[in-house]
């Protein structure tokens, strides 16, 4: 239980399922930063359950099961009256995966490519369609400048 995917986070357990894949249970902070305004707040509003596919263990898939607060900014005047818990080093908003198994993805994808990725993720026990891969790939920044077509060279 000392394991913990980020500042914050509190594992509350780890089992293994009968379909041979880890679990792992974990909430959120107990206080939420209003986005708008920067304050802490203390005042939950609800909350939300998310799955993210994480890197394999022991051969085995790893999918984290986030329990995350709904908080209302303590603000009068905020325009942003209720907001969810951002986890930006664990996960993009609305991500199905982990930022590392994000990053994976899109490494293999600009290597290997769509069905040869697929195949090799599978292979690693983190399934990943590869359509889903070539999505990764679209998303990644470029590192290196656009070539010039041939039709536009002067």
């Amino acid at each position: 239980m000392e394991w913990s995917p980020d500042a914050g986070i509190k594992v509350l357990g780890v089992a293994l399922t009968d379909d041979d894949g880890w679990i792992v249970s974990a909430a959120g902070p107990a206080s939420g930063i209003c986005p708008d305004r920067g304050r802490r707040t203390r005042n939950q509003h609800g909350w939300s359950n998310r799955s993210l596919q994480d890197l394999p263990v022991q051969g085995k898939t790893v999918t984290v099961k986030l329990r995350l607060s709904r908080w209302r900014c303590a603000h009068q005047k905020c325009e942003q009256q209720t907001f969810t818990d951002r986890l930006p080093t664990i996960a993009s908003p609305y991500a199905r995966r982990t930022r590392r198994v994000s990053e994976i993805v899109g490494l293999l994808g600009h290597s290997a490519g769509g069905r040869p990725g697929e195949r090799l993720m599978r292979r690693l026990d983190m399934p990943v369609s590869d359509d889903t891969i070539l999505r990764q790939l679209k998303r990644m920044p470029r590192s290196f400048p656009a070539m010039p077509r041939s039709g536009s060279l002067a």
